[in-house]
């Protein structure tokens, strides 16, 4: 690891795994859900840093599935069941729509050429989204696993949903907060489980937004699919939910039954990108409460912006005002024109004092001080060294344990363990 790659980052260990999704640490090990099937969910016995080692590793059983995000309360893993590729597959469906227009309006059906300008892909892919639209897909929702043996995980039910199946969830010792489609609805809600029993958990909740509402089979009137629930966080009595296009809502959970919006915030525009995650600061900072949002990057345009991380002063929920950016910028990395997405994707969901960690995509891990809200500053970044021919590092995800060890999870390739110590 070259100096200039890493600044008060200690590289303990790397661990070359099948990309991931998402890496969460409990009790001595750390579980990671990967991007791409056949690979599903490993377990790793962390409790040596410096000698991480693979003890159980679930296959995927659907190859049009995938498993990327994964969540361990006491003995009991939940792990996500969406599928794989599902943004292309679902043009699938748009393949069928476009082909009944055409017999409707000209009487015949449209080329592979046509179907294939019309739906954005090669003539190559009409196949294959043929056999998708043909197919379709049933398998999404959430499957729970008894872990007491680390090395044997024990599937106790797959719960499933609708549509793609669920994205992104998050999960207390009572309910679990899964991010799905419904039918319905355009674009993924939330659905709260009661899993008291977990080979039964129990829907008891659900929050959408009204836009989001398509009970007579009319498509909403606003931009559908872009504005949707991406997933929640609970804080106390709060859900604070990220919702891609549209910003960020702040919802009261105290009855489950009966979620209710108390906080809207959208600042799309000025962002070109979507909201990923949204989460207050653990205490107030100078009498004020502030939040942090994370922008999620896909492609980048010359000449705008990387997603980058927000601050919002949320003290009056009714007033909720803009405090600060921070950004990474492409002289930061030596990564950022290899290809690949540059800009920000995620933070550690568990913070460290008024640290935060990110993982930045080719921007690798960087650290970021909130002591001072209204000026976040960098204090530490560890950018990986692309292994197995890949051009650049794609930080995924990132969590902090509770020895303070950071653990940093590559989309292509990569488990990295590093300590941090501040300057």
């Amino acid at each position: 690891m070259g100096a200039t790659l890493a600044k008060n980052f200690t590289s303990l260990a790397r661990l070359n795994i099948p990309g991931g999704g998402q890496v969460r640490v409990e009790g001595g090990y750390a579980y990671v859900g990967h991007m791409d099937a056949p690979n599903g969910t490993s377990i790793i016995d962390i409790r040596d840093p410096r000698m991480p080692k693979v003890v159980a590793h679930v296959a995927m059983d659907d190859p049009w599935s995938h498993s990327h995000k994964v969540r361990v309360c006491g003995d009991l893993m939940i792990v996500n069941h969406e599928q794989n590729k599902r943004h292309f597959h679902r043009k699938g469906e748009g393949l069928l729509e476009h082909t009944a227009h055409m017999q409707a309006r000209e009487g015949r059906d449209p080329s592979d050429a046509e179907l294939a300008a019309f739906l954005g892909v090669t003539l190559a892919d009409i196949p294959t989204l043929r056999e998708s639209a043909k197919r379709g897909y049933h398998d999404g929702g959430f499957r729970i696993y008894d872990i007491k043996d680390r090395t044997n995980p024990r599937l106790l039910c797959h719960q499933k949903t609708h549509g793609f199946g669920v994205h992104r969830f998050d999960i207390d010792e009572r309910y679990l907060y899964m991010s799905t489609e419904m039918p319905g609805f355009v674009g993924n809600i939330l659905v709260v489980y009661d899993y008291a029993d977990p080979t039964k958990p129990v829907e008891v909740g659900r929050w959408w937004m009204p836009e989001q509402e398509n009970f007579d089979g009319a498509r909403p009137t606003w931009k559908g699919y872009q504005q949707r629930l991406h997933h929640t966080q609970r804080v106390g009595n709060e859900l604070w939910a990220s919702c891609w296009h549209a910003g960020f809502r702040v919802v009261d959970a105290t009855d489950i039954t009966a979620m209710k919006t108390i906080a809207s915030f959208d600042y799309h525009p000025p962002s070109k990108h979507p909201t990923h995650t949204i989460k207050p600061l653990l205490s107030p900072i100078g009498g004020r409460r502030y939040a942090v949002a994370a922008d999620e990057e896909h492609a980048h345009k010359q000449g705008q912006l990387p997603a980058h991380l927000w601050v919002f002063d949320v003290t009056d929920l009714s007033d909720i005002r803009y405090a600060a950016t921070f950004h990474v910028g492409e002289l930061d990395t030596p990564f950022a024109a290899a290809g690949g997405r540059f800009g920000l994707h995620q933070y550690a969901e568990t913070f460290y004092d008024n640290t935060l960690f990110c993982a930045w995509f080719a921007g690798g891990l960087r650290a970021v001080d909130l002591s001072n809200p209204k000026d976040p500053t960098e204090v530490g970044h560890f950018i990986p060294t692309p292994t197995s021919g890949h051009a650049t590092p794609q930080s995924n995800d990132v969590y902090v344990d509770d020895r303070g060890l950071v653990y940093l999870i590559d989309r292509l390739e990569g488990l990295d363990i590093l300590e941090f110590r501040p300057g």
